[in-house]
């Protein structure tokens, strides 16, 4: 892991150097894979947030457009009807960063004008050709994702030559990318894209070569959160069972160098990070 890894973002300072970071996920969505609709509601859905910040939450991640796989494409106009209520419900609220997890430029130039710090795309600045200047312009962070196709299609028989290394020459091209277009590299974080165009072979791959990624120089962020590997490993069909092996991953994930856990279930992630860190640290 090079160096220290610490983010300074309007007006927060991340210590990821220091300890592990908790993300928490909170989709204002219908179609969600895990919660869709559950959080729905605007008050609902800010209810939600504020009891992941009470649950110890570093981040809250807020997104109106699924991008589980084979979800069509959410309109701008929706999804800004969906967030911006919401992340300014939060804004006056929690004292924590607020992300928001979104591939469109307009939306994430509203969502910052609203409170959020971070934008979350899942295309990694690839799919609208205005995302890395909004994200320089407004000097935010950003998270950049490796995935395969699009959420429609990305789940189609994915094929890489060198997984690690295909999926490290994409972070590093949209890192350049990013760079590029002003955005200093102690704003970047990177995910490997845990799910997104990968089988459950490649996701575990991931996991146990995860230090590999510290090569480009980033914060590295990961998302196993109740996602459908773990069922497939464990026998366990529905999203609530997935409690158990997600914590493992989670504690993988820390011992293998990522700094963000993005979670649905943030209290029981928080005690996991804690320990394991508290381990880590010993000398």
């Amino acid at each position: 892991m090079p160096g220290r890894l610490d983010i300074d973002v309007k007006g927060f300072h991340l210590l990821l150097s220091d300890r592990t970071y908790i993300m928490g996920i909170l989709n204002v969505t219908p179609d969600s894979f895990s919660d869709g609709g559950k959080f729905f509601d605007k008050a609902t859905a800010i209810e939600q947030g504020l009891r992941m910040a009470r649950d110890g939450a570093d981040i809250i991640d807020v997104g109106g457009e699924s991008t589980r796989p084979g979800a069509k494409e959410t309109s701008a106009h929706e999804e800004l009807g969906r967030i911006i209520p919401v992340i300014e419900g939060l804004r006056e609220k929690v004292s924590i960063p607020i992300s928001v997890d979104t591939r469109k430029a307009r939306v994430a130039e509203e969502s910052i004008k609203a409170g959020a710090s971070i934008v979350n795309d899942v295309s990694a600045l690839r799919h609208d050709p205005d995302m890395a200047d909004i994200v320089s312009k407004h000097d935010a962070a950003v998270i950049l994702m490796h995935m395969r196709g699009r959420p429609q299609d990305m789940q189609l028989n994915p094929i890489y030559g060198n997984l690690i290394l295909d999926i490290t020459n994409y972070l590093r091209e949209s890192i350049d990318l990013a760079l590029k277009h002003g955005i200093p590299r102690e704003r970047i974080v990177i995910d490997p894209g845990i799910g997104f165009g990968k089988t459950v072979e490649h996701n575990l791959e991931i996991l146990k070569r995860l230090d590999a990624f510290g090569v480009l120089g980033c914060p590295i962020c990961i998302g196993t959160s109740r996602k459908s590997f773990i069922s497939k490993v464990l026998n366990l069909p529905q999203t609530d069972t997935r409690l158990f092996g997600t914590l493992a991953t989670l504690v993988i994930g820390i011992l293998k160098g990522a700094n963000i856990l993005r979670v649905h279930d943030v209290k029981e992630a928080v005690q996991a990070a804690r320990m394991t860190d508290s381990v880590l640290k010993q000398t």
